[in-house]
């Protein structure tokens, strides 16, 4: 089963960062965010993946036509440009690299991404998040009820206190706990080919606007509710969030074998 990872935007709000390089390829730990999405999958056994790219593609072209290169031993004959490798790879994956467009929405970009896909189920999600969720109880999940959609639905992490008051007196001050916020859409999601069909107003079709919504009043969209750790990379501060947690020792996304590179 393939796994879609929508990295093609442009990445806005953390433009001190992406004015150099595509959001999903800044670094946790001295790894692309794309990096740790696809290990995560891999993980579970799903080893082949479709990039949808856009904005600085080319970049992460060239970090996978490099990857097995900078990753082992290399013994280069100057003379004639021969290259030896003498420690292999790690990593058995497939990855298809898609142009989908420079200025596409995302549900643009999947769309694009039709051909590639074929008439079967898939897996996808953004390039800019990470989670803990059991990508297999997910699928099972999915298949269970027989609809076209299962979206991951998470609980974001807590940013601010709450106050009760008796006029303008301070009652109570609390620190909020990540449960007592809503459930908001995670990424992770499963979709049947049939998904397709609510894609059809071009490039600029936003999958989480009149894409879900329909499927959402046709019935065709469930939601996994996974109340475990789930962090996107939306802001400088989420990013420092994740490097601190990665030189911790215990990122709970890091769920494969972490020193294996």
């Amino acid at each position: 089963m393939k796994v879609v990872i929508l990295a093609g935007g442009f990445g806005t709000r953390l433009s001190e960062e992406t004015v150099l390089k595509p959001k999903p390829m800044l670094e946790i730990g001295g790894y692309p965010i794309l990096w740790h999405i696809m290990n995560i999958y891999a993980s579970y056994g799903f080893k082949e993946f479709v990039i949808a790219l856009g904005y600085k593609g080319d970049i992460i072209k060239e970090y996978f036509l490099n990857y097995c290169n900078l990753q082992s031993d290399l013994t280069i004959s100057l003379m004639t440009g021969k290259v030896i490798i003498s420690k292999k790879c790690h990593r058995d994956w497939i990855v298809h690299l898609i142009d989908t467009g420079a200025s596409s929405m995302t549900g643009g970009r999947l769309y694009r991404l039709k051909g590639k896909l074929g008439n079967e189920t898939f897996m996808l999600t953004y390039g800019d998040g990470v989670s803990n969720v059991n990508v297999i109880d997910l699928l099972e999940f999915h298949k269970s009820h027989g609809k076209i959609a299962t979206v991951t639905a998470v609980r974001p992490t807590a940013r601010f206190g709450g106050m009760t008051f008796d006029g303008h007196r301070v009652m109570e001050f609390k620190e909020k706990q990540q449960t007592e916020e809503g459930w908001i859409n995670g990424g992770f999601f499963v979709f049947e080919p049939e998904i397709f069909d609510y894609l059809q107003d071009g490039d600029q079709t936003i999958l989480e606007r009149a894409p879900l919504e329909n499927l959402a009043k046709d019935g065709q969209l469930i939601a996994y509710k996974h109340d475990g750790f789930w962090q996107c990379m939306d802001t400088l501060r989420d990013k420092l969030t994740l490097e601190e947690l990665f030189d911790s020792g215990k990122a709970p996304w890091m769920i494969w074998d972490g020193g294996n590179k």
